[in-house]
């Protein structure tokens, strides 16, 4: 059996989509669900999936130590980043290596880095003129939106896009390819 844990710090949509997806599955199972903030919305969206979720402080996850000790206590074998807006520490990265992914709403390296998530990634997709966005699902190291890159899939972007039109597209492909990416990874 293969075990996931999710990072997430919003509304868990990405997490319940993953969930969702390897509910049926034998060989791969979400085992957890850790958040940097105890009002995100993926911890009602786990409790109604079965999916327990732990919150950890600002200054636990800076330390990391208590999150890798859980990790290694659950025997995760891969780190899923789903809307997780928090910079992965170097113990956790040093931890985990190769083994924790993340997806981004955009091809990077375009609309990648600091300050690069949510709308703000769809707003500079739409300012540049870009004529294609999409997402990439990347490896993490100590480069924000650095890592070595496994997937990316494209979308067009249309002359009347909003940044919210362009993200509910790009979401589509979100909650599309991300779970068989990782069960790729896994398997």
């Amino acid at each position: 059996m293969k075990r996931i844990a999710i990072f997430a710090s919003g509304e868990g949509t990405n997490a319940e989509a993953i969930v969702k997806y390897f509910a049926s599955n034998n060989d791969i199972n979400v085992e957890i669900v850790l958040s940097n903030r105890l009002s995100a919305g993926v911890h009602e969206r786990m409790n109604r999936l079965g999916i327990p979720t732990i919150t950890f402080s600002n200054e636990e996850w800076q330390q990391s130590s208590k999150i890798i000790n859980k990790l290694k206590e659950l025997s995760i074998d891969l780190i899923v980043l789903a809307g997780f807006l928090t910079i992965i520490q170097s113990p956790i990265i040093n931890a985990f290596i190769g083994r924790i992914v993340n997806i981004h709403p955009s091809l990077l390296p375009r609309h990648g880095g600091s300050g690069m998530w949510g709308m703000n990634v769809h707003r500079s997709v739409l300012e540049s003129g870009d004529k294609e966005s999409g997402i990439t699902i990347h490896y993490v190291d100590e480069l924000v939106d650095g890592g070595e890159i496994i997937a990316q899939y494209k979308c067009e972007v249309k002359n009347d896009d909003t940044p919210e039109v362009l993200a509910n597209r790009v979401h589509s492909l979100e909650y599309y390819y991300y779970p068989r990416v990782i069960e790729e990874i896994l398997i």
